[in-house]
């Protein structure tokens, strides 16, 4: 197999791999459907912009090889740990708040959407504080690298544009008028399941090896 061959077949693997994580459910899909469905277009897409953000300061982090230092040092990583699963709990408790609170309640919060600079900052946030983002991109990296620049640059210009297709995709899907009515419908219940998965999370993050 040539260079090229070889380096062409591992970048598609980055990108499929890249692809899985990020179309998968997840902590990050789930705020943007709750966010698409409560406050709009506008404001998912500044979560899915920030989501993408943190992703991409993982991607530079791990190209620049900062990430194999990064890992080392497990204070590092045992604090970003501790910050992410504390964060997670929180969006848990803000999720579970939401659910108790009544209809009425909920139409007003739907209509009264967040600055889009608050939107922007919970989703960099949120992968920010996610450890295992730097694992992920240290694998992504490794297994698309071809020994030259190159490769680094081509595995996050396309990370970031499959990143952009599937994270503004969802908040399309879930801000459409129907997605929007059926949410006032089942807040609650949809609010409810968010806390349980963000409460799971953090609970996971704070409890588990990186």
């Amino acid at each position: 197999m040539t260079g090229s061959a070889f380096f062409s077949t591992n970048l598609l693997l980055a990108y499929a791999a890249y692809f899985v994580g990020t179309a998968s459910p997840g902590p990050s899909n789930l705020a943007i459907l709750s966010i698409a469905a409560s406050h709009g277009r506008k404001a998912a897409m500044m979560f899915a912009l920030g989501v993408i953000s943190g992703s991409m300061f993982w991607a530079t982090v791990a190209t620049l090889g900062v990430s194999a230092a990064l890992i080392a040092w497990s204070q590092f990583i045992i604090a970003i740990k501790i910050f992410g699963g504390l964060y997670l709990l929180w969006l848990a408790f803000k999720s579970g708040r939401n659910a108790l609170s009544t209809a009425a309640a909920s139409v007003e919060k739907v209509e009264r959407a967040p600055t889009l600079t608050s939107v922007y900052v919970r989703g960099a946030t949120l992968h920010l504080t996610n450890p295992k983002a730097i694992l992920v991109w240290v694998s992504i990296v490794a297994l698309s690298s071809n020994g030259t620049g190159s490769a680094h640059g081509a595995v996050i210009a396309g990370c970031a544009a499959i990143g952009c297709l599937v994270f503004g995709g969802y908040a399309v899907l879930f801000s459409t008028d129907s997605a929007r009515r059926m949410y006032v419908r089942t807040r609650r219940a949809l609010e409810g399941c968010l806390a349980v998965v963000f409460g799971i999370a953090g609970i996971r993050l704070l409890a588990t090896h990186v």
